[in-house]
């Protein structure tokens, strides 16, 4: 757990997101403040390309009713000439997802002080995920979790709906603990898409799970030859089932234009992340775990999770706070909360998907060092994210209270990534945006840790692959907890190379601030580079950025 002398100095409240004071919505590159509208009108594509980042957890905008219920224009796509398409972008704290499905029933909060054998801070995946597991193995366990605003208020409800099997940090925990290391928790990781696959069947939770897989595609020179790199590292690493294709071949798939080339992997699905958050709330609580919402954990620490409501004791505390963790005393600057930003297209037309192909339902990513990722929707959609403004000052994106919904700039930006994949969505009207947090360890490792002296515990960091790794991580914090107490011993989960592992916090601000937009400024730079120039090499500027940022 990070120590209590973490935190910096508080930060008066206030709109601007940098140090200067600026909103940072200037040049098209905003997420992190910025007036709410209605209805916006998004202006012709802004010349830059805002950063996309890693595969994604994203944040905010309508109400829970219809997203296109308020829309000024409702022709389909493709049907209009000489204008843009408008963009619903309604005040409000909350994803597509939760639009399209409809906000959960409130749950009470905690009404004083209590006890539990087991206290879950955080109702998002890897909380629900871990009661889940714990009460499946021990029912007479009495499990709390509490979640500061709504279950999958977080990353949980905000992704791309991306169920695959890539996990941050595996190639440094080859270098630290050896390539077989790393061998044994990829393939834990391809297990794990297989296992959720599995309890969404039994539990009969209906979350709109295509098993398409993952197509990663590269549509320059210097992208094809990372393409290449990145296809047999995951064969080096056991991916036998991998594939990969030329540009006939991609397209057969995809058609996105200037394609170059793709890997593919059957190790991923599609899914709706609400309908799954939603199935496993109401799994976890027909199983006996009491789940107390707008109950925010101010302070944990051994045996306490101190909320305003009142204090849960308990002799194991696990924080599951991924993004959120930087609101918590004592943790400001373990993980650091990284914006993504998505937006979610209305329903395309038949001859919409005549031309782009995509039958096969795979989630979509590319090899930009900014990259962007996206799905198929089970009602025709393209839900695409990346990254906008990719960090708030001070960690304020941790903040429950303080959600911004996502510019015009930014719908903008991802809007142009849209059409530059696919020109067949140039008429097409973007229904939803929103925006969201993602935490980032200092080493852009995810990491599992249970300290068997104190009895507090925590996973993630997954830098935006933690629809599957949450599942992973539960089943080792069962497995840690259940060997602590004696009722088993050490498993083969609880021996992979990221447990226990240890990261440096990271830098203070304004050091952080600077250096966090510094780093996406220098990938966005090389990903122009390298389409303006056809180099089959990587720039130097992101190579440099690798080395600086540790990834």
């Amino acid at each position: 757990m990070t120590s209590a002398n973490n935190d910096e100095p508080g930060r008066p409240d206030g709109d601007s997101d940098g140090p200067d004071g600026g909103s940072g919505t200037s040049r098209g590159t905003g997420t992190g403040s910025g007036a709410p509208g209605d209805v916006t009108d998004t202006g012709p594509a802004s010349g830059d390309r805002t950063g996309t980042g890693p595969r994604s957890d994203g944040t905010s905008s309508p109400t829970g009713s219809n997203p296109g219920g308020d829309r000024t224009e409702s022709s389909p796509a493709g049907s209009r000439t000489g204008s843009a398409p408008h963009t619903t972008t309604a005040p409000g704290d909350i994803s597509f997802w939760y639009a399209q499905d409809g906000l959960p029933a409130p749950r009470p909060p905690l009404p004083g002080d209590t006890t539990a054998d087991i206290c879950i801070v955080g109702g998002g995946y890897t909380g629900l995920w871990t009661a889940y597991y714990l009460k499946k193995a021990a029912p007479y366990l009495n499990i709390t979790i509490l979640e500061g605003k709504f279950c999958g208020y977080g990353a949980s409800g905000r992704n791309g709906g991306w169920l695959y099997n890539g996990i941050a940090g595996r190639d440094r925990y080859a270098a630290l603990h050896g390539h077989d290391a790393a061998v044994r928790l990829q393939r834990a990781m391809n297990d794990t898409v297989a296992e959720v696959i599995s309890v969404t069947a039994e539990e009969n939770i209906d979350a709109d799970i295509h098993q398409g897989g993952v197509l990663e595609i590269a549509r320059t020179p210097a992208q094809l030859t990372r393409l290449k790199e990145f296809h047999a590292a995951e064969a080096a690493f056991g991916e036998a089932d991998r594939t990969l294709h030329d540009a006939a071949e991609t397209a057969g798939r995809i058609r996105v234009a200037g394609a170059l080339g793709s890997t593919w992997t059957p190790h991923g699905a599609r899914l709706h992340p609400v309908k799954l958050v939603k199935g496993l709330a109401a799994a976890v609580e027909g199983l006996g775990v009491t789940i107390h919402e707008s109950t925010p954990v101010t302070e944990i620490r051994p045996k306490h999770a101190v909320t305003p409501h009142g204090t849960v004791r308990a002799p194991y505390i696990l924080r599951c706070t991924e993004g959120f963790t930087a609101s918590i005393k004592g943790a400001r600057r373990a993980w650091l909360p990284m914006n993504s930003s998505m937006i979610a297209t209305e329903p395309l037309p038949a001859d919409v998907w005549d031309t782009i192909g995509w039958d096969g339902r795979e989630t979509l990513g590319d090899m930009a060092h900014a990259y962007m990722y996206a799905q198929r929707t089970a009602d025709n959609r393209i839900a695409l994210g990346g990254r906008g403004y990719p960090y708030r000052y001070g960690s304020r994106a941790a903040r429950l209270a303080d959600t911004a919904p996502t510019p015009p700039a930014t719908v903008e930006a991802l809007r142009e990534i849209l059409v530059r994949f696919f020109p067949a969505t140039a008429g097409a009207r973007i229904d939803h945006a929103w925006s969201g947090v993602l935490g980032v360890p200092r080493d852009w490792c995810a990491t599992v840790t249970l300290d068997r002296t104190t009895g507090l515990g925590w996973a993630g960091g997954y830098v935006g692959s933690g629809v599957a790794t949450t599942n992973l991580a539960a089943r080792t914090l069962r497995d840690l907890i259940q060997h602590d107490s004696g009722q088993a011993g050490p498993t083969d989960l609880t021996t992979l190379p990221w447990v226990h592992h240890k990261v440096r916090n990271w830098e203070p601000e304004p050091f952080r601030w600077l250096g966090v937009h510094a780093l996406y400024a220098a990938y966005r730079t090389a990903d122009t580079k390298e389409s303006t120039t056809n180099t089959p090499t990587t720039h130097p500027i992101a190579r440099t950025a690798n080395r600086i940022s540790g990834r």
